[in-house]
């Protein structure tokens, strides 16, 4: 009679350990920690972007990007995901746009609003 409830015992044991292994299923009262990835970009570092701004200039001021695209090398971008399970509880992204080596776009929510039109250039002619 133990024998018969031994393979029942052992398959729900394997079952619990397969679906907490999984992450889909956990165990109450298990603290998850923040996990922080990529690049943390602060405003005093958005604000110090200017048009012009050489490769080099821009990697002193924002750091190394998370992404340099292969693909198009006149962009970069700066992500940024903070998350606590598979909760995110932040996340950011500001992308770098290059003309040659000078700075000529930032894109993003948190992006500065310096793109020069011709009648702002027109009206900084004396």
């Amino acid at each position: 009679m133990l024998f018969c409830r031994f393979p029942l015992v052992a398959f729900l044991l394997w079952l619990s350990l397969t679906l907490a292994g999984c992450g889909n299923f956990g165990f109450p009262g298990v603290y998850k920690i923040d996990v922080e990835q990529g690049n943390i970009v602060t405003p005093e570092m958005v604000e110090q972007l200017k048009p012009g701004m050489t490769r080099r200039q821009v990697r002193f001021v924002m750091g190394t990007p998370l992404i340099e695209d292969t693909f198009n090398e006149n962009r970069w971008d700066y992500r940024y995901l903070n998350r606590n399970g598979a909760k995110t509880l932040g996340e950011s992204q500001l992308t770098v746009i290059f003309d040659g080596d000078a700075l000529v776009g930032v894109e993003g929510p948190d992006a500065p609003n310096w793109t020069a039109t011709d009648s702002d250039l027109a009206g900084d002619e004396v």
